[in-house]
C-alpha cells in the first residue's frame, strides 16, 4: 500500500459525516435495497416516506 493510499484510508476513518450526509446515505440504502426487489420503487417515494417518518417523529417528541 502506497503513503497516499494509507493516508487517505486513515483520513476516511476518521470522517464524522453530517447529519444530512447520513440521511442521504439512509435513503440511498432504502432504495438500493428496496428497488433491487421491486422496480417500482423510485427515490420519490423514499424520500417521500422518509419526509413522512421525520413529520411523524417531530410529531412524537413535541408530545
Amino acid at each position: 500500500m502506497t503513503d497516499a493510499l494509507h493516508a487517505l484510508l486513515e483520513a476516511a476513518r476518521r470522517a464524522q459525516p453530517s447529519p444530512e450526509q447520513r440521511e442521504e446515505q439512509r435513503r440511498s440504502f432504502a432504495y438500493g435495497n428496496t428497488a433491487f426487489e421491486n422496480a417500482l420503487i423510485t427515490r420519490e417515494m423514499i424520500d417521500r416516506e422518509a419526509e413522512r417518518l421525520a413529520r411523524e417523529q417531530d410529531e412524537r417528541q413535541r408530545d
